[in-house]
């Protein structure tokens, strides 16, 4: 998925912020029981606040990331 990932936060620069944590970094340990971090790959879709506005699981495909992106952007 990194791939599309990637592409997605080309398409969406300024628009959405992406950061990626390290699953493996004892230093991300506490976000990732913040976020209930259990399964690789978990993307996490927050607003300015840090609210979890949504949450995937797993293989997504890019249309999916895209109609919810399409709900949160102006």
């Amino acid at each position: 998925m990194a791939p599309m990932v990637h592409g997605l936060e080309a398409k969406y620069y300024g628009k959405i912020k992406f950061t990626y944590l390290d699953a493996d970094d004892p230093n991300t340990f506490d976000f990732q029981r913040t976020l209930g971090f259990y399964y690789q790959p978990e993307i996490y879709l927050l607003d300015a606040n840090g609210n979890l506005l949504q949450k995937w699981v797993g293989y997504t495909t890019e249309e999916e990331f895209e109609t919810v992106f399409a709900q949160y952007i102006q």
